[in-house]
């Protein structure tokens, strides 16, 4: 089995509408977010997949994050996040595009970080 990691950061503000605590105040942080696609076969190249390809995705995806309140972030006129923009779901959001823009890809995770010891974790399994 073969994996590849790539890696990005945004830097995006939100708060946790039904959450008690600090985080229910609108704070903010400087997210990094690792892609993970594995497989057990590569192409002609020797490669799972080019890691330029992956990372250029990723990029492209937390772009439309970067620098937002992820509690106003809309697609189609509906709030994303349903105004809880939690790691959690900032993980799956990520994947989901990903799949989108790559659909052919062996991804298979997402880690959302919100600190250096605090990650989220999306995967399809």
């Amino acid at each position: 089995m073969y994996e590849i990691r790539v890696e990005t950061e945004f830097a995006a503000a939100h708060f946790l509408k039904d959450y008690h605590g600090k985080c229910e105040n609108l704070h903010g942080h400087n997210y990094t977010v690792f892609a993970h696609a594995k497989g057990n076969n590569l192409d002609e190249g020797g490669m799972l997949l080019d890691f330029g390809e992956l990372k250029n995705a990723l990029r492209e995806v937390c772009k439309k994050l970067d620098h937002s309140n992820l509690n106003d972030l809309q697609e189609n006129g509906v709030l994303v996040f349903s105004q809880n923009p939690s790691a959690e779901r900032i993980a799956q959001y990520i994947f989901n595009k990903l799949k989108e823009k790559l659909p052919d890809a062996p991804l298979f995770a997402v880690d959302v970080f919100e600190t250096k010891t605090s990650r989220a974790r999306y995967t399809e399994e």
